[in-house]
């Protein structure tokens, strides 16, 4: 049972960093979990569902307006039985409720703010919602009181609401099978990609701009074959700009979440270790591809940034930073002219602000208003490094001498400010792909260290990552390791063990990465329509067992599951994995076909998959 602590609700005890913010609010959240819904039953009330992440600034803005007010919080708890979630230690009740919001008003983000029966049966869905209301959106307010009206006099209505939702949500979980592509739909992926490709600033498609490695990891499989400039293009005026803009950290290095213009000029500030592991995957994949030594370095700037920041004492590796400090979103990573002035002496100061785009008036802009904040992002999309020098009389060299001291001198003055949040949890499928990096990094870059860094966190995960049974555990933190894994973490564990193999020479990471394949094949196949369910047979099923197909912010499990059954069928480990590689491409065929590049690592491993039928048996 859920403890109470001396704020009123129960939070206290939870491992996540996320609900641990929450511990102190006067809502009285119970944390996911029989005692909530049974309490709901058993007082005939709806359940206020909260999803969210620890460092996601809108949760933060919700939580301070709403979750932290007295007033709202009374509302809630006299309306309500409040549930809080982290959706990065339970992605299965996430996918649901997210699939509802989109389903109810065909958008999603985070917080998600969903209204259940004490049946788990959702009825209303929005993401953020502000405590007070204006035209054209309700706060809290005013939608609260409205609740208990509803629930008591409409109950039929919005039992039959939220029992056609749920009859959605299971048509839209079944895929669209087919047989195998034509190898026709690898040109067509990338046909797509280069209609929404921008040609100025890189990357694809406008505002919000997100970095999508997995798109640049097909483009970069792709030109392999065909040597075709047009892709190289692609994914080099993506990385560079990427590199150089405010979405890189240019003092700390590390990537930020993504671009809020199409210039990549100014972040969603907060760092995600999935982000520096799949970007740090296409700069080293860049760099084989062209030898040129910028991707290689990038590269370099990403793990020393995850091997200093989110890496913990036994070696794995944290899950991010926040966006916010102070409370105020980018605060740690932005600066003033004055400030530059203040800590640099003249000649590195003129430098860095010329370099990095400075200004006095700021180039950072208040969200709300849309005013200048006097404050700056250093970045150098605009920026000749040669002009630079020439329009200060110096040498390109004294430039880049400058430049790196003065970098020096500003990360060692930002290191006294007030850290964001860090949001130290371990999760097991983010660390598979950090460990695939880095060993890829090791192989590539011929730097051992990065080997044992990727080896060290994989003996930690294999070792105490697992239950009894031997089945994976998602999440470990201050060294309790708990909740049933789910098909990413075996499927991206998976990845980075054949990723070690490789590196390292050791065969027992390919062992371990087929034992955990085959494991993951058994408990979390979909026997009637092909694929792979996002949970395992024996863990609880939220209303409905979903299967995630798309590649979004990361590659989905599905298509991690056919990249590594392909590889582990080239490196001989092929009883019974020929049928199910088989399967997987089948159980999505349709959907793929309709819309290549929702599921471009997907065609990675399928365009693996044409040249393996196509070898000879």
């Amino acid at each position: 049972m859920a403890q109470l602590n001396s704020a009123g609700n129960r939070l206290a005890e939870e491992k996540s960093p996320y609900l641990l913010q929450h511990a102190q609010n006067p809502v009285d959240w119970y944390p996911w979990g029989e005692e909530a819904f049974a309490k709901a039953g058993n007082e005939d009330k709806p359940v206020f569902l909260s999803i969210g992440y620890a460092t996601c600034h809108w949760c933060h803005v919700m939580a301070h307006e709403s979750f932290e007010d007295r007033q709202v919080a009374e509302l809630i708890n006299q309306t309500f039985v409040p549930v809080k979630v982290d959706r990065e230690e339970r992605p299965d009740i996430d996918a649901v409720y997210m699939k509802t919001c989109q389903i109810l008003t065909g958008r999603g983000g985070w917080p998600l703010t969903l209204f259940l029966t004490p049946g788990k049966e959702p009825f209303f869905a929005a993401t953020y919602i502000p405590k007070e209301g204006s035209f054209p959106q309700t706060g809290l307010l005013e939608l609260i009181p409205k609740i208990p009206r509803i629930w008591m006099n409409e109950r039929e209505k919005v039992t039959k609401g939220a029992r056609e939702i749920l009859g959605h949500l299971r048509r839209t979980g079944s895929g669209s099978q087919g047989g195998l592509p034509h190898r026709s739909i690898l040109a067509r992926a990338v046909d797509d990609l280069s209609q929404r490709f921008d040609r100025m600033h890189g990357g694809f498609g406008n505002a919000p701009k997100f970095p999508s490695p997995h798109n640049l990891l097909f483009l970069l499989s792709q030109k392999k074959g065909e040597n075709d400039r047009r892709l190289l293009e692609m994914v080099e005026s993506t990385l560079l700009s990427m590199r150089k803009g405010g979405v890189f950290d240019q003092l700390g290095f590390g990537f930020h979440r993504y671009s809020t213009d199409k210039e990549w000029l100014v972040p969603h500030f907060e760092k995600m270790l999935y982000d520096q592991a799949m970007l740090s995957l296409a700069y080293l994949e860049a760099f084989e591809a062209t030898g040129n030594a910028f991707y290689a370095d990038t590269a370099d700037e990403v793990f020393s940034y995850v091997l200093r920041d989110l890496t913990s004492l036994e070696g794995v590796f944290f899950s991010g930073e926040d966006a916010d400090s102070e409370g105020v979103e980018g605060k740690f990573y932005v600066w003033s002219t004055s400030e530059i002035r203040d800590i640099l002496p003249e000649k590195e100061a003129e430098v860095v602000i010329k370099a990095y785009n400075l200004k006095d008036e700021g180039n950072f802009r208040d969200e709300a208003t849309r005013q200048l904040t006097g404050r700056n992002i250093l970045h150098q999309l605009s920026t000749d490094l040669l002009k630079t020098a020439g329009d200060l009389g110096l040498s390109f060299e004294d430039v880049q001498i400058l430049l790196d001291q003065a970098r020096r001198k500003l990360f060692a003055a930002r290191e006294k400010r007030i850290r964001p949040l860090l949001d130290d949890k371990v999760l097991t499928d983010w660390n598979g792909l950090m460990i695939a990096a880095l060993a890829f990094g090791g192989k590539t870059l011929e730097r051992e260290d990065y080997s044992l860094a990727a080896s060290r966190a994989a003996d930690l995960l294999l070792e105490k990552m697992r239950d009894n049974e031997g089945n994976l555990l998602h999440r470990y933190k201050d060294g309790e390791a708990g909740i049933p894994g789910f098909l990413d973490d075996y499927a991206f564990l998976a990845w980075g063990l054949l990723n070690l193999a490789e590196a390292t020479g050791n065969m027992r990471y390919l062992t371990a990465a087929s034992e955990l394949t085959r494991k993951m094949l058994l408990h979390f196949r979909d026997e009637e329509q092909g694929g792979l369910f996002l949970s395992a047979d024996y863990a609880e099923t939220v209303l409905v067992r979903t299967r995630e197909f798309y590649d979004g912010a990361i590659p989905s499990g599905n298509s991690a599951a056919l990249m590594n059954i392909v590889r582990l069928i080239r490196a001989g480990e092929n009883t019974g994995l020929q049928q199910e590689m088989q399967g997987l491409v089948q159980a999505f065929s349709g959907l793929i076909q309709s819309q290549p590049t929702g599921f471009t690592y997907f065609l990675c491993g399928l365009d693996l998959v044409f040249d393996t039928n196509s070898q000879p048996k």
